[in-house]
């Protein structure tokens, strides 16, 4: 029986990429630098804000001094423009309804930084009861460290790591999954590839959301084996 889903939140259950794209390449025209095509921030996004910016400066460029006045730009003007282009994958929504429904408690780890994953949760989600959603924090570490998982879990009384799964759509987020030794699932409507999602052996992978939410629920109806490791 699972009791608790975690969910990375950029780019599985939101597709975040052009917003993420116009705010770094705001933040790269505001320090002198070239931009980023917003195909390339599907490979950069998703290990945290400061390897974001490391990845998106020109090479010579990647400097602790630059990655922190990137951050004074791109931080302001993502607060303001977070949801101009940002939606839920279609099925997002219906998914974490029924899994509500089922009285499934669900979180979301993400290594978006906090003010943002709490703000933007609450834009798109806030009818949902989310028990807890983490983002990255100065002096605790992100993913694919298991600690995120861990202080999660820790809000559920009783919760054993059979009863959890985790939820994400990148190789940091399969790692994440096996690092804190729970059931992993990749999605592969996100920002990265199935063959990534594969080189680091999920339990499952779902195609859509309504496979997802079958899968979490221990249900077939989505006409396949919940038993076959390669799904």
């Amino acid at each position: 029986m699972t009791r608790l889903v975690i969910f990375d939140l950029d780019g599985t259950l939101l597709n975040t990429i052009e917003d993420l794209a116009a705010a770094c390449n705001h933040a790269l025209r505001g320090c002198g630098c070239p931009e980023r095509k917003p195909e390339e921030y599907n490979m950069m996004v998703g290990r945290g804000i400061y390897n974001l910016f490391r990845a998106a400066l020109p090479e010579g460029k990647k400097t602790d001094e630059m990655v922190r006045k990137m951050s004074e730009l791109f931080v302001p003007y993502y607060d303001s423009h977070k949801c101009d282009l940002t939606r839920p994958y279609p099925g997002i929504v219906g998914m974490l309804g029924k899994l509500s429904a089922a009285k499934v408690k669900m979180a979301v780890a993400s290594n978006k930084y906090q003010s943002g994953a709490e703000s933007i949760v609450a834009s798109y989600f806030g009818q949902f009861g989310f028990v807890r959603i983490l983002g990255q924090r100065d002096g605790r570490p992100i993913k694919p460290s298991p600690e995120i998982v861990e202080e999660i879990m820790s809000e559920v009384e009783g919760i054993s790591r059979d009863e959890v799964i985790y939820v994400g759509d990148s190789d940091v987020d399969m790692l994440t999954g096996k690092n804190a030794g729970v059931r992993t699932v990749g999605v592969t409507w996100g920002f990265r590839t199935r063959e990534e999602l594969l080189a680091h052996e999920p339990w499952k992978l779902a195609d859509t959301p309504e496979e997802l939410a079958s899968l979490i629920l221990h249900r077939t109806d989505t006409g396949m084996d919940s038993g076959n490791p390669d799904m």
